[in-house]
């Protein structure tokens, strides 16, 4: 019996002949039990009244210029728990598997593995009766040489479509930075990442520029892609507004960020479009706290800092006494705060719709954890995939559209009044929902950019 097994080390390469892809690295473990492959763009469909499922990848490691289209018959959906423990709705295949001599068919869940260091995982139901593994060894049966896998894979580059991008941001290591770089790299344009506090500006009325640290002046930039961290907003948009007075197309405006950060004019924005909110108080004096406690119905209530981000800055005040004492507590650090009332029905959870160019292209549901009633990932809260009403979907749009954001996160929470919007965040994170949902959102950023130049 042992004799007509395959032995393998604990990375090897293989290839899927009917999905197209020549030659691929994977990991061999035995402690897996389901099998999983890097996809991106994943999209079920019909196909002689059959379900199927499409989906792109990039087959080799740390290249994302090389990309192949695939398509496969659909087995299943399931949850699917990760290492780390994060639980993920998954689109199951069923494909024919390559390791040396041998050919045969297996599962596999489709996934964004672009924080692994692997693009594919080979789990024991696949190697069940037909695999040993010697988890010394590597590559027994052979690994391609650069040159022959620049061979195999000549006709997969993605040709060049010629837009040069910058991304306006801070640190060039976060998930939804590198994110866009990758997208916007994979869609064939040229990026560049600028990090905010190493450019500066020339005020000039003939002659206006932008420098970047060691004197490189900024130039030929088709668009920028501005991602502000609060605490740098005045800043990064005084520069985001110097691009746009170089004609360079800026996925957001510098006045839409400006007005998104600013707590207070953009829940007066949101109400002007017919827009409901949670009811909110804000006063100037601590003399007028007990009438602001009554005027949003009481305790429980929230307290917001208007500068505060990512939940940092919100309290829950559960008696009217406690609300007394982080009111004036805040007061007397004059700390400009709101007071929103309290929606206990929503039972720490809240829904993140990712709207780009007036289209709601991704939704989260986020849960807050165990005795937290904030929901934000940042805060340890979950993320889960959810389907939102068209009402939901509908208020998003219109709260994207009043702040004038052509990408926004907008947070929304389920009420027995209905759907109340509670926030519009003009960089929202691409990590949480992108591992929820399994879509390319960064993708559907640039895209954005690329229908402004009629290049989609």
């Amino acid at each position: 019996m042992l004799q007509h097994k395959v032995i393998l080390g604990s990375e090897e390469w293989c290839s899927f002949p009917e999905l197209g892809i020549p030659t691929i690295k994977a990991r061999v473990d035995s402690g897996a039990k389901t099998s999983a492959m890097h996809a991106i763009n994943i999209a079920p469909f019909i196909k002689n009244d059959a379900n199927w499922v499409k989906f792109d990848i990039n087959p080799i490691q740390n290249n994302i210029k090389t990309i192949i289209h695939c398509e496969a018959p659909l087995v299943d959906k399931r949850i699917v728990k990760s290492s780390s423990g994060f639980r993920e709705h998954r689109y199951v295949i069923q494909t024919s598997i390559r390791i040396g001599d041998s050919k045969w068919p297996i599962e596999m869940t489709l996934t964004n593995r672009d924080s692994m260091g692997f693009r594919m995982l080979l789990g024991r139901e696949a190697m069940s009766g037909r695999v040993l593994v010697d988890p010394e060894e590597k590559y027994l049966l052979g690994q391609p040489t650069p040159e022959s896998l620049k061979e195999l894979y000549q006709n997969s580059e993605k040709a060049s479509s010629g837009l040069r991008i910058g991304l306006l941001a801070s640190n060039p290591e976060l998930y939804s930075n590198k994110r866009i770089m990758e997208a916007g790299e994979m869609r064939g344009h040229e990026m560049h990442f600028l990090n905010i506090k190493e450019c500066y500006m020339k005020l000039d009325a003939k002659t206006p520029e932008i420098h970047y640290r060691g004197g490189k002046i900024l130039n030929q930039f088709d668009a920028i892609i501005p991602r502000i961290r609060p605490s740098i907003t005045f800043y990064g948009c005084a520069l985001t507004r110097q691009f746009e007075a170089l004609k360079v197309f800026c996925l957001n405006s510098a006045s839409a960020i400006t007005q998104s950060r600013d707590k207070l004019y953009s829940l007066q924005l949101l109400l002007h479009s017919g827009i409901g909110i949670p009811t909110t108080g804000f006063a100037n004096s601590p003399l007028d706290t007990d009438d602001l406690i009554k005027m949003v119905g009481g305790s429980p209530l929230i307290v917001k800092l208007l500068e505060g981000t990512q939940g940092k800055g919100v309290v829950l005040a559960e008696t009217k006494k406690a609300a007394e004492s982080v009111i004036n507590a805040f007061k007397s650090l004059n700390a400009n705060i709101l007071v929103q009332e309290f929606i206990k029905e929503a039972n720490g959870k809240d829904i993140r719709c990712f709207v780009i160019d007036g289209k709601v292209v991704a939704a989260i549901q986020r849960e807050a954890m165990p005795g937290e009633f904030r929901a934000n990932i940042h805060l340890g809260g979950t993320a889960s995939v959810i389907k939102v009403t068209a009402e939901e979907k509908k208020i998003a749009i219109k709260a994207a559209k009043a702040m004038d954001l052509k990408v926004a996160g907008v947070d929304i929470i389920r009420s027995s009044k209905g759907p109340l919007l509670l926030e519009v965040n003009s960089s929202p994170g691409l990590e949480g929902i992108e591992g929820a949902t399994n879509k390319d959102v960064a993708g559907e950023m640039i895209k954005a950019i690329e229908k402004n130049f009629k290049l989609s």
